[in-house]
């Protein structure tokens, strides 16, 4: 029995090991060889050795087929060499208020967007070909998610130019220029550079619940901002009105039109319709209680 039992397990493993029936499983990372894992995993890892390393990853990445095991792990282990390009195009935002670890996740994207498309037989060093794609794929993030209102992509580009010419300007003449000083630098008109300005302002917003101006928790700006405005009731009552006015007879209307658009006076009135001015009076009152009742308002 003992016997039988051994040559079922040299059979087994004879099965296992015998060519192209059970193909030996893709390389993972504790597969890897243990200089390439010592490498990742080295504090000291120099950009000539990211370089070195990745340019067999990458012709072996051309290789193998896409959506395997293998190529999954051959493109992390691109992208975990090559980490030091994000973080050095990320540093440029860090004083953002974005926060840091927000715009490496973005810079990571164009890094993996760039493994993509790297060709290396066009003889193009793999920083030089990624730096621009992970810097753009930076800048959009910021350009299309990181503002508080939309802001057309015209207005965010001339917006980033009065920063930088105000910057320049600032250290020629040694104070902040002015409007006009900007249009003249930059070849623009005052009201262009004006709305480049104004479209700064929609890069953040404050909250309504934050404090006022001075910093108590009982006062915050939406106390400051925003009253009851009284030409809102009059706007409610036109609309009500307009009903009522299409019910009055074609001489109610016309009076109303003359006394109230044109603004003749009763005797003018009078004189045109060839009435007297109390019966032009009589007929102003009794159309206006009229529309005073169909609004619930009191008859004077």
């Amino acid at each position: 029995m003992h016997s039988a039992r051994a040559a079922r397990t040299d059979t087994a493993s004879s099965e296992r090991d015998t060519p192209g029936q059970h193909p030996a499983p893709p390389p993972t990372p504790s597969a890897a060889p243990a200089d390439l894992r010592a490498l990742l995993q080295s504090e000291h890892l120099t950009p000539a050795d990211a370089r070195a390393v990745s340019k067999p990853l990458f012709v072996r990445l051309n290789e193998v087929e896409e959506g395997t095991a293998e190529y999954s792990y051959v493109r992390n282990t691109l992208v975990e060499l090559n980490l030091p390009l994000v973080r050095y195009a990320a540093r440029r935002y860090f004083s953002r208020p974005e926060p840091s670890e927000d715009v490496i996740q973005v810079g990571i994207i164009g890094l993996i967007k760039a493994i993509n498309r790297f060709d290396p037989e066009r003889g193009v060093e793999f920083p030089t070909f990624a730096l621009p794609t992970i810097f753009g794929e930076i800048k959009r993030h910021f350009r299309d998610g990181s503002w508080a209102v939309r802001v057309p992509r015209a207005l965010q580009e001339r917006r980033l130019l009065l920063a930088s010419a105000t910057s320049t300007l600032e250290q020629r003449l040694g104070r902040r220029p002015t409007t006009p000083e900007l249009a003249d630098h930059l070849d623009l008109t005052p009201d262009e550079v004006a709305e480049g300005l104004r479209a700064g302002n929609g890069y953040t917003a404050t909250s309504l619940d934050a404090p006022g101006e001075h910093g108590r928790t009982d006062d915050t700006l939406a106390d400051h901002l925003g009253r009851e405005d009284p030409d809102l009731e009059k706007v409610e009552n036109l609309v009500a009105l307009q009903p009522a006015l299409d019910e009055l007879p074609e001489q109610d209307r016309r009076i109303l039109s003359m006394h109230y658009g044109q603004e003749m006076t009763q005797a003018e009135i009078g004189a045109e319709l060839g009435i007297s001015q109390t019966h032009v009076s009589r007929v102003l009152t009794r159309i206006l209680n009229r529309l005073r009742r169909r609004l619930n308002v009191p008859e004077r």
